[in-house]
């Protein structure tokens, strides 16, 4: 039993805000790894999160993976590298996602040449209605404003912005980044995490 924060093993982590659900909970398809107490808003059906994750081909066997503490807001989309067509075949048409024996007459594994795996890292704020192209990494402690379309990587705690998506500015020193990046406070036990709200919430 959790007596220190809501249980990370709960779909809501406020009973009386079921607009807010763990996505980690929720979430069946295992190439999408999400880490405690990430969340995601959305007052319509928050536990819908995996719908927001298009794109996903199991024969790329690229994965969504999204760290801890993250927020995520409504109208969110990850879009994945099914999305993408291999270039350097003559046509790019999709003959992999076809029946009736076409697939398996590829003479290779429909390698697009873009199957990075999308990277969230820990304490990311994502607002509303942002799209993620395939294979960006987005850094600790980053925020992504709202209608953003992220199309390059987030270096760890930069504010970013716009479509497509600019690096705005940093939301600390390079001192005090380097710190946060040290503590990893989101990999404290709940105890502590508890302990130090003050100075996290400061």
């Amino acid at each position: 039993m959790h007596t220190v924060g809501p249980d990370p093993n709960s779909i809501y982590p406020n009973p009386s805000l079921k607009r807010i659900c763990y996505v980690k909970n929720v979430v069946a398809n295992p190439h999408i790894i999400i880490g405690e107490y990430t969340y995601y808003e959305d007052p319509g059906n928050p536990e819908d999160f995996e719908s927001h994750v298009t794109y996903l081909d199991p024969l790329l066997g690229d994965k969504l993976i999204i760290g801890k503490f993250c927020g995520l807001g409504q109208g969110i989309e990850f879009v994945m590298n099914g999305l993408n067509r291999r270039m350097t075949s003559v046509t790019a048409y999709p003959f992999h996602l076809m029946d009736n024996k076409w697939a398996q007459n590829l003479p290779d594994s429909p390698d697009t040449g873009f199957n990075r795996d999308t990277i969230i890292g820990n304490d990311v704020t994502i607002h509303r209605n942002v799209t993620v192209l395939p294979g960006v990494h987005i850094g600790d402690g980053a925020i992504i404003m709202a209608n953003s379309v992220v199309s390059t990587d987030i270096p760890p705690y930069w504010v970013a912005g716009g479509n497509p998506v600019r690096i705005m500015r940093k939301r600390f020193d390079d001192d005090l980044i380097k710190h946060l990046l040290e503590i990893q406070w989101w990999n404290w036990p709940a105890e502590k995490i508890f302990e130090n709200l003050d100075l996290l919430g400061n």
